[in-house]
């Protein structure tokens, strides 16, 4: 009975992680390049209370009696489909459609990467640079920051399918300017440890960077323009697992309350 209330216990504990991953979810559905996290369990040790033997009649039990001791939260992975692509006024507004990230340089000087293509053009020492809505800096394909002269004015900055800028030239047709914003991708994006910010950070689960420009083994990515990618959160399977975590911390509520009333009932014995 003892065993039961610590079986029990686990339950809910692990349940209240999981109803707090999906209140994650369902507070990101909004959020740009949100991915939808996923907790997953798994069983906890097995007591032996009865080895493979044979019974008072001599038969044979080819199998032994276990009991578990509960559950625990193994990992809450990241589901790295995609989102809907949203329409947006913005010009620099930029969405994947592929496997691919895009990379910012953060304050520390690191290099870390996002789905969220919500950039923005700000005055640089040099000129204009293409940076975050937290202002910082977007890496090219080189792993340098985009930094525009001043010649060029941003608002005819036009970008196509491989991430490379463009200008209109003097017939008005764009032309690459020697720019291309990076794109990267990783062989275990799972791996990858998760911030805030709709960033993410390089990790040996993950694998190094791969970069599309200079591998030709990957599969492209296209960068689209005027579009952002929006939460892959679905909001009714968010609710029915919700529903689904709920009950099963109420069931091993009762669980306990059982335990509890057993335990009650052998101290009432000696009576």
């Amino acid at each position: 009975m003892v065993r039961s209330l610590w079986t029990a216990a686990t339950g809910m504990i692990a349940q209240q992680t999981n109803v707090d991953t999906i209140a994650n979810n369902l507070a990101n559905v909004n959020t740009t390049g949100y991915k939808t996290q996923v907790n997953e369990f798994k069983s906890l040790l097995y007591q032996t209370i009865q080895t493979k033997t044979t019974s008072a009649n001599g038969e044979a039990k080819p199998s032994s009696a276990q009991v578990g001791l509960g559950v625990r939260n193994a990992s809450i992975s990241s589901v790295f489909k995609e989102g809907n692509l949203l329409a947006s006024d913005s010009d620099t507004a930029f969405a994947i459609d592929g496997k691919g990230f895009f990379a910012v340089r953060g304050e520390d000087g690191n290099t870390y990467y996002t789905r969220n293509g919500n950039f923005k053009f700000t005055l640089a020492t040099n000129g204009n640079m293409l940076a975050t809505s937290e202002g910082l800096p977007v890496l090219d394909s080189t792993g340098k920051p985009i930094v525009l002269d001043q010649k060029y004015v941003v608002s005819n900055i036009t970008v196509s399918k491989d991430g490379s800028l463009c200008y209109p030239d003097e017939k008005n047709n764009p032309q690459p300017i020697g720019i291309t914003i990076g794109v990267f991708q990783f062989n275990n994006p799972n791996g990858l440890e998760k911030l805030s910010d709709s960033r993410y950070q390089q990790t040996a689960a993950s694998g190094p960077a791969l970069n599309e420009a200079t591998n030709n083994a990957l599969e492209k990515s296209s960068v689209i323009q005027g579009y952002l990618e929006g939460s892959n959160v679905q909001v009714v399977d968010e609710m029915v697992n919700m529903i689904v975590a709920q009950r099963a911390y109420e069931l091993n509520s009762k669980a306990i309350t059982a335990s509890d009333e057993m335990l009650q009932q052998a101290n009432n014995l000696r009576r």
